[in-house]
């Protein structure tokens, strides 16, 4: 299909196609979770499995690259009316977590396979450890749900009774769970349906065709903004609060390298395969879309008009070494994997803010925070499990405008659930939710503020799960002269001599008249907050935004009565001295690097590259015990060297490089 025209009237009724699957799946879905929050997929796939349409108004925006190919293979002889799923992240590499069930259904013409129809729930619960199946301080996968690797679900149109059997015998909730994968059968059929309608304009050789032209032309169109990056190596680090409970820093590295229209992600020097759920299992694929997803968030900020499919993933090889967080060997627990994804697109982000500076926003807060809660319900005499809300950040500070409240940049897709709807379905009453003031960073261009919930439980022994929970020990950071920003909380009685705060803790057992209050973090500030209009923080303090003190202490503005005192303002900002450097990371990560510094993270990630992968994270875990009083690269020789003494076990690199020849 070479006509240009054509091929937008192709890629428009794809898009639509893709649309109606999405409202079809919201229409229809059980759970709060999939109908309210719309952790949902759908997409239209090619005849190999990759994506090359997705909706843009509802559901997830994490995977218009994906594909299915692996999965679709694993499974033999599809006839029409088939449904095939899984939901194992090690089968095929389609799955992330145990909870995202993932579907795919053949769409036949003239007796041939010409694409299929595809996408995910994330069901409330699938058994396990914990409710809602989730928590950093899982250890394996198995503690994560039961798992189904890639079968048939439906066999010419009838439902297996046995798979939908064993479901209901492993989860916590199967009504939900059984009710969201009945929706999203649905779904498909419209999918199905609208290819169909397609083939009958377009012809089965010109749908062939343009669906292929469409990937060469999102393809072409990422390039295009390659070619306007300047070449180079930006390297960048973020971290996540804890590589497992109540433990160590877990430290993602990239070195982005662009040379022309084609650029390499290079994770080397990321944290070892954890001993906790925060691994991400691409499973080795260099265009795997969880490692990709900051990206497409940068080349859609750069052209809005990008066509979104697999082509995207053309120009980009991602290194992920095995064995490390990125890609880890089974059976290594993964259930947390979208907390380090979001560290993961800081990391992506940073590095292009140093390529491309006047185009880039600071950090997002990075931690969408999703509550669930399993109780009992006196009204109804029934247990209750169900997700509460996303807890979102603010998005940074953008080069134009300040960055959104509440829910921006990469978690906006997360919807937020009326607290009317909630208080129906589960027995909890909300005693706050809004905005926390002064909670963005500060700049030009200030951070988004943070989001703050808060709820009383009514029942004995009612277990709260807040996955990702993180950003309390490293703050989003600014950009540009751009201040770093708030830090995230989770409080258990807040403002009460009982009050316990939680740190990263992602569990808790309440009892009846408990409160928990949780608050995300904020997005970072773009650009010197002393060149900030006074009459924008004069705007925010009356909006209650930021406080009269943060508008002194952050922005140089003195506040008398409701009004900027212009010649106090001008002899504060007059003092003022501003922050050095591109980024601004805040006290924390200052105080951590002083100590880790890159050339001290450098010897450790040869250290334990050089060891098998059951040991590597052991032997981090012992050297980090072992640094207290030392730091950088000398440092951590010598920590290492007494943890080989005191754990004589410790294969020796050569003797385990030979053992792998």
């Amino acid at each position: 299909m070479s006509d240009k025209m054509t091929l937008q009237v192709l890629a428009n009724h794809a898009r639509a196609a893709a649309e109606n699957m999405a409202h079809t799946l919201h229409r229809t879905a059980h759970s709060a979770f999939v109908k309210e929050t719309q952790d949902f997929t759908v997409m239209l796939m090619d005849r190999h499995g990759d994506t090359f349409a997705v909706p843009m108004d509802l559901g997830a925006t994490w995977y218009p690259g994906l594909s299915y190919r692996r999965a679709i293979d694993m499974v033999e002889d599809y006839s029409p009316g088939d449904v095939a799923f899984t939901n194992d992240p090690y089968s095929g590499h389609v799955a992330t977590h145990a909870p995202d069930t993932h579907l795919w259904k053949p769409v036949f013409h003239e007796g041939e396979i010409v694409a299929w129809t595809g996408g995910h729930i994330h069901n409330t619960d699938m058994g396990g450890a914990v409710p809602a199946s989730l928590s950093r301080s899982l250890t394996e996968i198995h503690q994560e749900g039961v798992r189904f690797p890639p079968m048939k679900l439906v066999n010419e149109g009838v439902f297996d009774a046995q798979i939908l059997r064993i479901m209901e015998t492993n989860v916590r909730k199967p009504a939900l769970n059984i009710g969201d994968i009945k929706a999203l059968v649905g779904a498909l059929n419209t999918g199905e349906r609208k290819v169909h309608a397609m083939l009958a304009r377009f012809g089965g050789r010109g749908f062939l065709s343009g669906v292929a032209a469409l990937k060469d032309q999102a393809e072409a169109q990422a390039r295009e903004i390659l070619r306007g990056v300047p070449d180079g190596d930006y390297v960048f680090a973020d971290y996540a609060d804890e590589d497992s409970d109540f433990a160590n820093p877990c430290r993602l590295h990239l070195t982005l390298r662009i040379w022309g229209d084609s650029a390499e992600l290079d994770f080397t020097g990321s944290d070892p395969q954890l001993g906790s759920s925060l691994n991400v299992p691409s499973g080795g694929d260099p265009r795997h879309t969880m490692l990709l997803v900051g990206v497409y968030y940068v080349l859609y900020t750069l052209n809005p008009r990008l066509l979104l499919n697999t082509g995207l993933t053309r120009p980009f090889t991602c290194i992920a070494p095995e064995g490390t967080v990125l890609n880890p060997v089974a059976p290594a627990a993964v259930g947390m994997r979208s907390l380090t994804c979001a560290r993961l697109r800081s990391v992506i982000f940073g590095a292009f803010s140093q390529a491309i500076p006047e185009r880039m926003p600071a950090a997002p807060a990075g931690n969408n925070c999703i509550v669930n809660v399993m109780t009992h319900d006196e009204r109804s005499g029934q247990k209750v499990i169900a997700a509460v809300n996303p807890v979102v950040g603010g998005g940074g500070g953008m080069p134009h405008r300040d960055g959104t409240n509440g829910s921006g940049a990469d978690a906006a897709y997360l919807k937020n659930t009326p607290i009317e709807i909630t208080e129906t379905e589960v027995p909890v009453e909300f005693v706050k939710y809004g905005l926390a003031p002064d909670t963005g960073g500060a700049g030009r261009w200030r951070g988004g503020l943070a989001t703050e919930m808060a709820f009383r439980v009514f029942a004995p022994d009612t277990r709260i799960t807040a996955r990702n929970r993180d950003r309390s020990r490293f703050r989003p950071w600014g950009v540009l002269g751009g201040r770093a920003a708030g830090l995230a909380e989770m409080v258990v009685n807040p403002g009460t001599p009982d009050a316990r705060r939680m740190g990263s803790a992602d569990t808790a057992i309440l009892q009846p008249g408990d409160v928990l209050s949780i608050r995300s973090a904020g997005g970072g500030g773009r650009g010197d907050p002393m060149s900030r209009e006074t009459w924008r923080v004069a705007q925010d303090v009356a909006r209650g935004h930021v406080s009269e003190e943060a508008a002194r202490r952050d922005y140089g503005v003195v506040m008398q009565g409701g009004e900027v005192d212009e010649t106090a303002t001008a002899a504060l900002r007059g003092e003022a001295h501003g922050h050095d450097g591109h980024f601004h990371f805040g006290p924390e990560r200052d105080a951590y690097e002083a100590q880790w510094t890159d050339a001290a993270y450098a010897r450790l990630t040869d250290i334990l590259m050089a060891l098998p992968v059951h040991w590597r994270f052991f032997v981090k875990t012992e050297v980090f015990r072992r640094m207290e009083a030392r730091k950088g690269a000398e440092g951590v020789n010598a920590a290492y060297a007494e943890t080989r003494k005191r754990f004589p076990d410790i294969p020796h690199p050569r003797a385990h490089a030979e053992a792998a020849e």
